[in-house]
């Protein structure tokens, strides 16, 4: 008689039978003449499932898991590996059985018989399936199933029940094979056992254990990773130096969960369930979704944090790329129709991210614009203000690309109110430049006209342009040293360097040119003592006073200060030279001629090679190579 509580196949139902499986009566089986045979010789139909009883009783009673304490506590699939197989395949034949002898009698009492064994044979399997996804968690991490080669897992299907043995793979508990192999094998076994329940009516019974098992492993795995499920308004209450944590620990839990946790997984279903496409989705679906949304829906909630500032768009950036540059994974691994609420997710954050970078970028150009600071910087050296934001917007040109697709939707700068020579950028209908080149242009224009206002408040003309040609150095310096060099091009660069050559050239004229108009045009022409001696004393009363005030000048960059220092020196010394020359003779024989000659030609280069250096060196350069930090511009706070 069949167990209590056993299931009955769709094609047979035991409600039809009332008398002992072991002593049928001939009452209840159809006359064996509607199908052309004689009463006295048994059908085809009795002959196979007669067989097919006398082949399987042995093998599914033997492993009983009711009947005896070995086939309880032993595993079918570890003690012997081609009986494994062996059962499998009788579990097949039984089945195919007793569809055949169903078609002729579906009340025959073999079929009681055979449903009994069917049901034994199954609880046996869902003691397998349970064991062998239990025992060997370490062989089916995803980790271990993700480096599994494509055409080992999608290999053909080991179903077939004309597989052979091969002897290089675990057989009766002997291992012989690589360890990477066992995984291999694990799977091929998962995958005997689901084909042979789902064929035999149990796939309920097999996706249960299937579902429970792993998807506490997703779970688990997402835990460990440090994500956890997280509304928006509780991450508003966290401070921003946990959230910034949390964020670090996202970052890394979606790499390693799209290239290991869900391809893995996704990997064994697949794998596992290949013979049903619903079951694998419905499987698949069922263990992921969970975990998935909460991976996916931390992005969002981070975006609806309400204080938007400017340094928190490089960890909102992060969050962009990396769900951008995992967008295939995640359209392979979730491809299924009922996992689109979790591509919906991962795009729903992208979105958010993108308002919110745009939003902190909108808050960086509005800080930048009203920075209204009138302090100047001893010696025309650099402006806080220019390394805090060239630092910052040198940050966002790394994240170009994903920029290119946030400010897609942004409008661009207007055209109008930017004037070409400052801009910088070939941009024309017949050559469009690209958006995101504009942008960052743009942003650097308006730090520029930023410091030419600023240049205003020097009180000397020649100090003011030196600070312009001090800060532009240091703008294009750089662009050319980061990702700036290739969204603005050499063109922008070529413009920008030809600027700090004319604010060198007014320094030059504003503060040196009194020095230079004091010698003469002639200097080897003839003169009398009078006029050399005045010729002296003007170019000793200008050159102290430009010295003793362009002393107090700054050039942190060396070939900025070499340039300024070698083009004075072209314009003073060689005239200077020749007429200190023409003219030492004569005024050795004048009373007191050292108050007269009080500069050697040797003395006014040593002067002009000691300038640009200021009393501010160390300071000026410990600020200049600062490198870059993912705060906000502090003048812009």
């Amino acid at each position: 008689m069949p167990r209590k509580g056993m299931r009955t196949l769709n094609w047979f139902s035991p409600k039809h039978s009332t008398t002992d499986s072991t002593s049928p009566s001939t009452s209840q089986f159809s006359s064996p003449s509607r199908f052309g045979f004689s009463p006295s010789r048994p059908s085809f139909s009795e002959a196979v499932i007669d067989r097919t009883l006398e082949m399987a009783e042995p093998m599914i009673m033997k492993w009983d898991p009711y009947t005896t304490t070995f086939a309880k506590v032993t595993s079918l699939f570890y003690e012997n590996r081609r009986e494994a197989k062996d059962f499998i395949k009788c579990v097949h034949n039984l089945q195919k059985a007793m569809h055949f002898h169903s078609t002729e009698n579906s009340r025959s009492d073999k079929l009681v018989r055979a449903q009994s064994l069917m049901q034994i044979a199954m609880k046996r399997l869902q003691k397998e399936f349970y064991q062998i996804l239990s025992i060997n968690r370490a062989h089916l991490d995803p980790e271990s199933i993700s480096t599994v080669s494509s055409r080992t897992s999608t290999r053909s299907s080991i179903s077939d029940f004309d597989v052979e043995d091969d002897d290089d793979r675990v057989i009766g508990g002997e291992s012989v094979s690589v360890v990477e192999d066992f995984s291999n094998i694990v799977m091929a076994d998962l995958r005997l056992i689901a084909e042979c329940m789902i064929s035999s009516g149990y796939a309920k019974e097999c996706l249960t254990i299937y579902k429970v098992i792993r998807k506490s492993i997703i779970d688990e795995g997402i835990y460990r990773l440090g994500v956890e499920k997280l509304s928006s308004s509780k991450v508003h209450k966290m401070d921003w130096e946990v959230v910034d944590m949390r964020i670090k620990d996202w970052l890394n839990a979606v790499d390693v969960a799209m290239k290991t946790l869900f391809n893995g997984e996704r990997i064994l279903c697949d794998h596992v369930f290949a013979s049903d496409d619903a079951i694998r989705e419905s499987c698949f679906t069922e263990i992921s979704k969970d975990g998935a949304m909460i991976l996916f829906s931390f992005p969002e909630n981070v975006a609806k944090y309400s204080k938007k500032s400017p340094e928190k768009v490089f960890r909102l950036l992060d969050m962009y790329t990396a769900i951008a540059e995992h967008w295939p994974e995640i359209e392979a691994i979730f491809s299924f129709d009922s996992e689109s609420a979790i591509r919906s997710q991962a795009v729903t954050s992208l979105v958010k991210l993108g308002e919110c970078i745009r939003t902190a970028l909108v808050e960086f150009e509005t800080a930048l614009q009203k920075e209204s600071s009138k302090t100047t910087v001893a010696g025309g050296g650099i402006h806080p203000l220019t390394i805090d934001a060239m630092n910052y917007i040198i940050l966002l040109a790394d994240y170009s690309n994903v920029l290119s697709d946030i400010l897609a939707e942004a409008p661009p700068p207007a055209k109008t109110s930017l004037p070409e020579s400052f801009f910088g950028i070939v941009d024309s209908d017949a050559s469009p430049a690209p958006a995101i080149s504009l942008r960052f242009a743009w942003l650097i224009l308006l730090l520029l006209c930023k410091l030419d206002g600023k240049a205003k408040h020097y009180k000397d003309v020649s100090l003011a342009y030196l600070f312009l040609a001090n800060n532009l150095q240091y703008v294009v310096l750089k662009v050319r040293s980061s990702n700036l060099k290739y969204l603005l091009g050499e063109n922008w660069i070529s413009k920008q360097e030809g600027k700090i050559k004319q604010f060198a050239s007014n320094y030059e004229r504003l503060g040196w040119s009194h020095v230079i108009e004091s010698l003469p045009r002639e200097p080897n022409a003839t003169m009398t003592p009078q006029q050399v001696k005045e010729i002296f004393k003007k170019f000793n009363s200008s050159f102290e006073q430009a010295h003793r005030k362009q002393s107090m000048c700054v050039v942190p960059n060396r070939k900025l200060r070499d340039y300024l220092k070698v083009s004075i020196a072209r314009k003073i010394l060689p005239v200077y030279r020749d007429f200190y020359n023409t003219n030492k003779h004569m005024m050795a024989r004048e009373r007191h001629s050292s108050h007269v000659i009080r500069f050697s030609p040797e003395d006014v280069g040593h002067y002009l090679s000691d300038l640009f250096f200021g009393p501010i060196e160390s300071e000026s350069s410990s600020s200049v190579e600062s490198s870059p930090s993912r705060t906000t511009p502090s003048r812009l706070r």
